[in-house]
């Protein structure tokens, strides 16, 4: 194991050297200035995209695949952004940063649409936009950098990352060893950088840039409003409050631990993570047992400890506690005065439909379980707690008619039947990793896809074959 206070010393200074002052030279990937941050992007996307045939961009970008999982630079990053933000589980942060690797699609994702009839040839393709403004979050800011990294110069982009100001540290340092495994590799100085003094007067004057052709945004209401506000091409991360229901049919010993897992999952900062349990009352003492038996949960029962934590933990009975967001539920309940054991991951707590924990999006391994009647109930209690953002959902069943009316009705973006919210994102499902779910403006899961425009070219009465 990596000396964590040593390591973050290392990392500081690195950081430091990296935000020195002076005029930046070509090797430069940390900027003050927008414009120059900007101008660096423009010059190395060009190179990009003219000068490197599709096989070069395949091989640079899975021989940084290769660099980036070295298992001492996975602990590296996990404990820097861990110890920057102070959120989060250190094992699932490195898990989230191999998923991010290892399973966001490159530029093999692409396929040309060919279309020929009696008039001639139809091609249509995928061409990047230029430079995108990558806006990042504080939950994910290492895996965020890698699956944006990957997707946007799977296309032929360039990238200006805008890094949150609470992980600035961990997002220069991804950075950085991004761009040293890309020179050694051959790709052009600039392709991606960064800039080192977040606000919103910088982020502003990025969105605006005129060479700033698309915006990418994860992160809280207010930056993705500005990011649509733009007038650009945009791709958004809107807010969730995913529900998991679990009805009488369900396999419960598999559910209990799928649901402690997904919504324990880095202390519950994804945005896809189980948030509030919706249990058929026939069977929710037995799906209980089964979570507490296990070791990993831990029910808090007494009425006072639970008013105690939701004055811990909310704000004004609608705001969660930013202190509190992604702590462990250890530290959680030491706040109150209770001591649990190390192995819990998940406090459990049962709720009226009505209760706080229930309405608003915590990002705590804090589950409240609320009991309904039957199916049809649970589900009109998830569509209520999900407030219609159609971000993530879960459900464990085995009566296909459930699954089907509830898929259909929640009408999420993403939704995940009988295994962990995070199967949807590639960890234990066969789908590719994204860290932005573009549910605001409707791109989904993203992939290279979405950060390159459809060109169509059209050649008239020739070249049909058949």
């Amino acid at each position: 194991m990596v000396d964590q206070e040593m390591l973050v010393k290392d990392v500081t200074r690195r950081v430091i050297a990296l935000l020195g002052e002076g005029i930046p030279d070509e090797r430069t990937i940390g900027y003050d200035s927008v414009d120059s941050a900007v101008k660096a992007a423009v010059k190395a996307q060009r190179a990009w995209q003219w000068d490197f045939l599709l096989e070069e961009r395949i091989r640079i970008i899975n021989g940084m695949r290769r660099e980036l999982l070295d298992d001492k630079i996975i602990e590296e990053l996990s404990v820097l952004a861990a110890e920057e933000t102070g959120m989060g589980r250190v094992s699932d942060k490195i898990i989230k940063k191999r998923l991010s690797i290892e399973k966001t699609p490159g530029p093999e994702f692409f396929r040309v649409n060919a279309l020929t009839g009696d008039h001639g040839l139809v091609l249509e393709e995928l061409s990047p936009f230029g430079v995108i403004a990558a806006i990042t979050p504080s939950t994910n800011p290492v895996a965020s950098i890698f699956n944006n990294a990957i997707c946007i110069l799977a296309g032929g982009n360039g990238v200006v990352f805008a890094p949150h100001p609470s992980a600035v540290r961990s997002t220069l340092r991804a950075v950085e060893l991004v761009c040293q495994a890309f020179e050694r590799l051959g790709a052009p100085n600039g392709l991606v950088v960064t800039l080192t003094k977040p606000s919103m007067e910088n982020l502003e004057k990025l969105m605006s840039h005129p060479s700033i052709k698309m915006i990418s945004a994860t992160g809280g209401p207010g930056v993705v409003k500005a990011a649509l506000s733009s007038g650009k091409p945009a791709i958004g991360a809107g807010p969730g409050n995913p529900p998991v229901l679990v009805d009488e049919t369900a396999d419960l010993r598999k559910a209990a631990i799928d649901i402690i897992m997904g919504c324990s999952f880095d202390n519950n900062l994804t945005c896809i993570a189980e948030k509030e349990l919706f249990a058929v009352n026939c069977i929710a003492d037995e799906l209980k047992k089964h979570m507490l038996e296990s070791g990993l949960a831990f029910e808090l029962k007494n009425p006072e400890e639970v008013k105690s934590l939701l004055a811990v933990t909310l704000k004004n009975d609608k705001e969660p506690n930013k202190s509190m967001v992604g702590k462990s539920p250890q530290y959680l309940l030491s706040k109150i005065g209770v001591k649990i054991p190390e192995k819990v991951r998940l406090i459990l707590i049962e709720t009226p439909e009505s209760h706080p924990f229930v309405q608003e999006e915590m990002m705590m391994p804090i589950l409240p379980l609320v009991r309904v009647s039957d199916f049809e109930e649970g589900l009109e209690a998830s569509l209520r707690a999900e407030h219609g953002y159609r971000h993530s959902a879960v459900i464990h069943s085995t009566n296909i008619n459930h699954m089907s009316v509830m898929a259909r009705a929640m009408e999420t973006t993403l939704f995940t039947k009988n295994a962990p919210s995070y199967a949807s994102i590639g960890y234990g499902g066969d789908c590719p990793t994204a860290f932005t779910i573009a549910t605001t403006t409707g791109q989904g899961p993203t992939t290279p896809l979405s950060f390159c425009r459809t060109r169509r070219c059209t050649l008239s009465g020739s070249f049909r074959i058949v």
